[in-house]
């Protein structure tokens, strides 16, 4: 596990997955991150590559050819390298191998990086193509926050800011995971998004397309919060499980495949194109 901290926060990542483990308030020893219960969710804050979200029948296509591939990728589940470790920078690395080309077939070093300033852990994503051609891939981040924050409160105490007026749509899900092609409109009166346990009840809000860059999670009783800024990602997930004491803030690039013919990989909705040699980053940040 490594460990980021300062005078404000301590903050541990683990290198399976390169995932945020915990953000824990110092002053008071308030834990900002969902602590991966097995039996309800088992994971913290997973990183989504090479995919966001489902592929239909698990398959991804690319040049004609099929590779199985789960929901949100590989990486989630895989061993990083830890590159560079400070007290208030981290760098982990995942490199293609013989394993990763049966089910994506392209070269690559993805990095995640970690770096802690004040309230602000900030999570940048860089992708390398390492391949003799374009590369094509998503990127996403899937960060879970402990509801309630504080002793007494409940889920429907918690609400979702938004930076900018919205008319949210969600785009719902089918029973086999993915998009299925109907929108609903979602209420935020003055930005707002009061949560309830119903919202959730067919899967998470995917939002496609979002005006907001900047989305703070705040309690109606106390002044805790936890803002989610993601300057160049376009796509915002919000999804909890059943009863859980969560509530995941997803900015994407990129989403689940919509019912219907599959597609091949370069026509993905949301997808990266890289080019031979080139770099692709982007950032997203969690402040408390």
């Amino acid at each position: 596990m490594v460990i980021l901290e300062n005078e404000h926060l301590k903050v541990a990542i683990s290198s399976l997955g390169a995932q945020i483990h915990s953000i824990n308030e110092k002053l008071d020893g308030t834990e900002y991150m969902w602590q991966a219960n097995p039996a309800v969710w088992p994971f913290h804050a997973p990183n989504l590559f090479p995919v966001v979200g489902g592929l239909k029948d698990n398959t991804l296509n690319v040049n004609q050819k099929q590779y199985t591939l789960g929901r949100h990728g590989f990486a989630r589940t895989s061993n990083f390298r830890r590159i560079e470790s400070a007290p208030h920078q981290a760098i982990f690395e995942l490199r293609y191998d013989e394993e990763t080309l049966k089910i994506y077939p392209y070269k690559f070093d993805f990095q995640v990086i970690y770096h802690l300033e004040g309230r602000t852990l900030r999570v940048s994503y860089k992708v390398i193509n390492m391949d003799e051609g374009s590369i094509y891939f998503s990127v996403g981040a899937h960060p879970a926050f402990n509801i309630p924050l504080a002793e007494n409160d409940n889920f429907e105490d918690y609400y979702l800011e938004f930076n900018k007026e919205e008319k949210l749509i969600t785009h719902k899900s089918s029973t086999n995971g993915l998009l299925s092609g109907e929108t609903l409109a979602i209420a935020t009166p003055n930005q707002k998004l009061f949560l309830t346990r119903d919202l959730f009840k067919d899967d998470a809000l995917v939002f496609k397309n979002i005006k907001s860059r900047e989305v703070i999670l705040k309690s109606t009783k106390h002044s805790k919060q936890v803002k989610v800024s993601y300057p160049h990602l376009t796509f915002l997930g919000i999804w909890t499980k059943g009863d859980a004491p969560f509530i995941c803030i997803e900015p994407w690039l990129g989403c689940s495949d919509t019912e219907g013919p599959a597609k091949d990989i370069s026509e993905k909705e949301g997808i990266q194109m890289l080019k031979h040699g080139h770099v692709f980053e982007t950032d997203y940040s969690i402040t408390v």
